[in-house]
Formats: C-alpha cells, structure tokens, sequence
C-alpha cells in the first residue's frame, strides 16, 4: 500500500528555519505527500515553493495549547489562508472542555469554522490529556462544530496518537468526520495500522516511504529466470557437448 497522499509531512518546531521549510517542501514533492504542515509565518514560502504540484499547505492555529481567545483563532485562520494555506489544524481549548463550559468549545471551534468556509478544518483535541469520556465529548463537540477532521494530538504534549483512541474517536464520528492521527508515528507499518484502525491522515515529521514490494518482487522473478534459463541450460550434459563440438 502507498501511503504518501495519507501524509501531512510536518515540521512545527519553534526553531525552524527558511532552509528548513525549503527541505520540508522539496521532500514532499519528491515522496507525493498529501501536505506540508508548517507553523503560520511559513505558509507564504511554502505555497511559494510548491505552486506547480499537487502537495497543499497545511498550518496550525491556537498552537500549541489551544488556551488563546477564539478572536485570535479566527484571525490567524483567515490571516493564514490569505496566506495561501489549504487547511487548518486548530488546537481545542481543553481548559473549556475540563470546566465542561461545552458552549464556549462549540462557540471557539464553531467561529473558525465559519470564518475559514469550506476550507478542511482540523480539530486538535490533544488526547493525552484526555480520558476516555472526554475524548468522546470532544468529538460529539466538533461534529455539532462541523469539523471536517478530529486530530489526536499536536506532538507537544504527554505523548502522541495512540490506536486506542483512533480506535474511540472513529466509534463515535463514524463517517460523519475525517481522523488525523499525529505524534510518534515514524515508520511504514505503524501508519499502516493507524490508517486500517480508521485514520485518513497521518501527521509525522518523518519522510515515511512504502516497502518497495514490487520492486522485490520484479527482482525475485528476473533471478529465477536467469537460473532456469541460463544455468540451467549450462548444467545440462547435451548442451555442454554441443558447447564442445
């Protein structure tokens, strides 16, 4: 299975700088990743550098505690598609979510929604902070919200996605809500097993590739040929005496 349109190749460390974002860029056009994740000031540079491909520009708001006034949510999102961003990956205010002040979480995600229209908004919920009971209540939120995805996690926390919560976060959206699982995940097989437990995006910062199955394959299938055609022939006693004479 090719994983890259399932990746939103990421880089959001506070330390990252232009040339940074040009690698980040020039890798995932290599690999066809679906999107680059970049924090705000870079979304201008990285639409810039992949203009003529199909990778989009992803970027977080209310990053990375969520904890900010929804007035400055909404700004950042708009500012950041007049940017040139093509989604949005929000941070849920979890201090509202454990006051249970519900309204003002619908109110917080539901301003950005509307502000940034139909371009795909992710809801950050931050599951290690969660239990079970709140990751649920948090995904009821953010269908009532309309979200367009629920993300686990924003990589800056007690840890990242786990399949567990994956696993209860499709339960309850079923397909009325994409997953974005993130954090920890920095190999092939452990995106294959996020993405067959219900996740549509993988977050990671690494360059995750498939297993060159087919190439394996082509490469067992020409050695069995140049045995049974070439040593083969060579080790049979007529074509030796034929050789000879």
């Amino acid at each position: 299975m090719d994983v890259s349109n399932y990746i939103d190749y990421t880089l959001l460390k506070p330390s990252t700088t232009e040339r940074e974002i040009i690698e980040l860029c020039k890798d995932a056009k290599i690999n066809g990743f679906f999107s680059v994740c970049v924090n705000s000031c870079y979304v201008a540079l990285a639409k810039q550098l992949l203009l003529e491909s199909k990778v989009k520009v992803c970027t977080v708001v209310g990053f990375p505690l969520g904890a900010m006034s929804t007035k400055s949510k909404v700004f950042e999102a708009e500012k950041a598609i007049e940017d040139g961003a093509d989604e949005i990956d929000m941070v849920i205010n979890l201090g509202y979510l454990k006051s249970r002040n519900y309204v003002s979480v619908l109110k917080d995600i539901s301003d950005v929604k509307r502000a940034i229209g139909k371009t795909p908004l992710k809801v950050i919920i931050e599951i290690s902070e969660l239990n079970k009971n709140e990751i649920i209540k948090a995904c009821e939120i953010c269908l009532d919200a309309k979200a367009d995805f629920i993300k686990t996690s924003t990589g800056f926390s007690k840890s990242g996605a786990t399949l567990t919560a994956v696993k209860i976060i499709k339960k309850t959206v079923r397909d009325k809500a994409k997953i974005k699982a993130s954090g920890g995940i920095g190999d092939f097989d452990t995106a294959l097993k996020y993405i067959d437990a219900g996740a549509d995006r993988i977050g990671t910062s690494t360059a995750i590739k498939a297993k060159n199955d087919k190439r394996q394959i082509r490469n067992t299938k020409i050695y069995k040929d140049y045995i049974e055609t070439v040593l083969n022939k060579d080790s049979n006693p007529i074509n030796k005496v034929s050789k000879e004479v």
